[in-house]
Order: C-alpha cells, then sequence, then structure tokens
C-alpha cells in the first residue's frame, strides 16, 4: 500500500487531502513546517510527498532544493496557490515531477498521484467499467455499450468519480469536493446540474437520486 506525505500548513487543506486519499486506498501521514517535511521525506517510508511551497521554518523549494542534492528520489507534486510561469519553471527545474496550483480539484490531483505511485504494486488501469458503461482514462472518452459518448472535462470527471464507487451514495458535498475541489461553494447547485448533464447523455436511469442523501451510481 503506497505512503503519501503531505507537507501543507493550512488544516483545511491538509485534511481535505488526508481524507480524500485514506478514502482511495493510500496511507497518508501529515506534516506542517518545512524542516518535518524534509526530515520525513529522507526517511524512505513514503512513495510519494505533496509538498506546499508556502511552508513555514523553510520554504518547499529549499526543502526540494535540498532533497535532490542529496538525490533523495521520492517523486514530489508541488500544491501551491502560485501559478505563474516561473513558479512552474522553477518547481519542475527544481526537481519537483508534477506541479498543481490551488484551487485545484481532488480528482485531478488523485490522477497525478496514481500516475506518479505507479509501478510493481499494481497494474494500470485505463479503462473503468460500470455495466456497460466504460470511461477510457487515457483518451477521456465515455462509451455507452458501443455508444461514444462525448462529455466535457468536468462531465468526465463526475463520472470518474461515480465509476470508481459503483453501487455507493455519494453526497452533493463529496462530489463538490473530489470533483470542484477544497475550494467550493457548499451552497452551490452545481452537482445537480452536471448529474442532469450525464443522465442526459449516459442515461436518465443510470444515476439515481437518493432522497435526502445524494446520487448513486446502478452497478447492474
Amino acid at each position: 500500500m503506497n505512503r503519501i506525505l503531505i507537507a501543507e500548513d493550512e488544516a483545511r487543506i491538509a485534511s481535505f487531502l488526508e481524507k480524500g486519499l485514506r478514502g482511495n486506498g493510500f496511507v497518508t501521514a501529515v506534516v506542517s513546517d518545512g524542516v518535518s517535511a524534509y526530515d520525513y521525506a529522507r526517511s524512505g517510508e513514503f512513495d510519494l510527498m505533496i509538498l506546499d511551497i508556502g511552508l513555514p521554518r523553510i520554504d518547499g523549494f529549499t526543502v526540494l532544493r535540498r532533497l535532490r542534492e542529496e538525490r533523495v528520489t521520492i517523486p514530489v507534486i508541488i500544491l501551491t496557490a502560485r501559478d505563474s510561469v516561473a513558479d512552474t519553471v522553477a518547481g519542475l527545474e527544481g526537481g519537483a515531477d508534477d506541479y498543481l496550483a490551488k484551487p485545484f480539484a481532488f480528482e485531478e490531483l488523485l490522477a497525478r498521484v496514481r500516475l506518479r505511485v505507479r509501478g510493481s504494486h499494481s497494474p494500470e488501469v485505463t479503462v473503468l467499467r460500470v455495466g456497460d458503461l466504460a470511461l477510457d482514462l487515457r483518451s477521456r472518452r465515455a462509451y455507452v455499450g458501443d455508444r461514444s459518448v462525448d462529455l466535457s472535462a468536468r462531465e468526465f470527471a463526475l463520472a470518474e468519480v461515480f465509476c470508481r464507487h459503483p453501487d455507493q451514495v455519494l453526497t452533493r458535498e463529496q462530489l463538490l469536493s473530489l470533483v470542484w475541489g477544497f475550494d467550493f461553494d457548499p451552497g452551490s447547485n452545481v452537482v445537480d446540474v452536471y448529474v442532469r448533464y450525464l443522465r442526459r447523455k449516459l442515461g436518465a436511469e443510470r444515476i439515481e437520486t437518493v432522497r435526502g442523501a445524494g446520487y448513486r451510481l446502478r452497478a447492474g
């Protein structure tokens, strides 16, 4: 089982990441400052680090530079509010394996984490299948039986969440968090709107409304 180190000083974001990753089968540890991030990453106990740049004590760029100078090869995904080209280049040239700007959708981060830790632990999953619905994760195409269905990027992300949790009731808050990211508006009706889009394209009976709870993708 893959172990992920989360180096993030904002408690709300750290908790969001930890819950989401644990819910997808990862073991996590959280640190909130650069010195701890550096020490933990050097331990050899983790398969990947999600590294915030704006850490106290020493910043993420310094943590990353020191690790790479010592030839510590742990994969690193930089997570930061800085989204300028210069910061992106600095992070990647400093030895980061990937770069994601806040705010972000959890499913995008999860896809990047899975890509970086993929290896001998488990074969790569490229197609998700639930009944006659198939999602090709490489081409980002959806199929109902033999019929190809065009989905927008957000529609595909929502469909992917449903397909990874077939027959499971997912609340609107869970779907907002997983698809729209930690910076979502809990009062928004955007989930309902996109569920309607998916029903129209994939079949109205496929996604059930569980009154007072949320939505469920029927597996059968």
